[in-house]
């Protein structure tokens, strides 16, 4: 069977994380949805997304498909019944589909569909930005109950201070070094050649992925994820790094989301409560305006590519754009669009791409003309937001 992964009604309310990535792609828990749905369907999956992310993104098409909502999570039960589907049926939860069976070419009206309702309470699903790392904490449980069954951990080095050592799992290649781990309140997932540096204070539920450091007296608070190949120091709590960003020395980063290749400059702070307490108020694209969240904390929200100065701080619920430089004195504004400089002007593409280079180059990854693509189409459409 051909699997088919699509964005579905959501993806504008997940902007700037997908304006360089389909929904499938964005990392919550330890997995992306998309490896989560690869791992219960034992199957590579291709993706139907925005025409300017085709060209890395794949989409195929064959004969006989199913198309899955990459905003749903699977379980075990929900992969069993998408694996099950035959021509002409959809699963439901609700007035979304999961999933639904197709053949090449067809238009599909549900209307004419075997309609499957799914009633059972495990559906999780993103709809909105604060979502990633609201429902981070249960994510990584699940994750780490479907990466580590019947998988044997390596030993915990001496030295290393475990609370609930069973909650505890480190991958191949893993350095840890005189530090505390308590997963009492959740799992603590290290992944392979990862590295916990000395003096580390980690609670779980915690998820340090491939290639990731924490660096030297990290203070890591549970239902956060630090993706592939990223570097963290400092105070850090419900959080998600997508992965090869950088938060390497003191500041607080707490109830946000970081996409990849981005910098926090030294001593940068995210205000995650407003001083009066109110319901946090985020900007959505969708709407062009502040959307309120239904929750009192929520800290930033930054797409691919953005940096920070030293000493920054941002306020409660900021949402900065992709390609972003934002240095100068007092708070950014809550909303930073795209490929600002110094949050005034405009950060030309040609600069941006300069500083990509050099950048990726760091990791031994090649900046490439498709990325440059991606990144002037979103340069173009998010030009209305940006001042000159």
């Amino acid at each position: 069977m051909n699997y088919i992964l699509f964005d579905g009604n959501v993806r504008n309310r997940l902007l700037p994380f997908t304006f360089t990535r389909p929904v499938a792609d964005i990392r919550v828990g330890i997995l992306t949805i998309r490896e989560k749905w690869e791992h219960y369907l034992g199957f590579t999956t291709t993706t139907l997304t925005e025409d300017y992310l085709s060209s890395r993104f794949s989409f195929l098409e064959l004969e006989n498909n199913i198309f899955i909502n990459s905003s749903f999570f699977p379980t075990e039960n929900i992969a069993n019944i998408v694996k099950g589907l035959t021509e002409n049926q959809a699963l439901f939860y609700q007035d979304e589909p999961i999933a639904f069976f197709a053949t090449e070419g067809q238009e599909v009206n549900f209307d004419t569909f075997d309609v499957i309702s799914y009633t059972h309470h495990d559906v999780r699903r993103i709809e909105n930005t604060w979502d990633i790392f609201s429902m981070n904490g249960e994510a990584i449980k699940r994750d780490f109950k479907m990466l580590t069954e019947n998988k044997i951990s390596q030993p915990i080095p001496e030295g290393v201070w475990v609370k609930n050592p069973e909650n505890v799992f480190i991958e191949e290649g893993a350095e840890i070094n005189f530090c505390t781990l308590n997963a009492s309140e959740g799992p603590i997932y290290i992944g392979k050649n990862a590295t916990v540096m000395e003096g580390a204070l980690v609670r779980g539920p915690f998820a340090l992925c491939e290639g990731a450091a924490l660096k030297m007296g990290a203070k890591i608070y549970g239902d956060t994820t630090v993706g592939p190949h990223s570097k963290v120091g400092g105070e850090v709590g419900n959080s998600v790094i997508f992965g090869y960003s950088n938060k390497g020395h003191d500041g607080f980063l707490g109830n946000s989301v970081i996409g990849e290749w981005c910098n926090l400059g030294a001593d940068t702070n995210t205000s995650n409560l407003k001083n009066n307490y109110a319901e946090v108020r985020l900007w959505n694209y969708e709407t062009e305006g502040f959307a309120r969240t239904g929750l009192q904390f929520c800290g930033l929200m930054m797409g691919d590519h953005s940096k920070c100065s030293i000493n920054t701080m941002f306020n409660t619920g900021t949402v900065v754009g992709v390609s972003a430089n934002i240095f100068g004195s007092g708070f950014p504004k809550n909303f930073v669009p795209s490929f600002t400089w110094g949050g005034a002007t405009t950060y030309k593409t040609e600069k941006a791409f300069e500083v990509a280079k050099m950048v990726m180059a760091r990791r031994g990854i090649e900046f490439t003309e498709e990325d440059a693509e991606i990144l002037r189409h979103v340069f173009e459409i998010t030009a209305k937001w940006r001042r000159d």
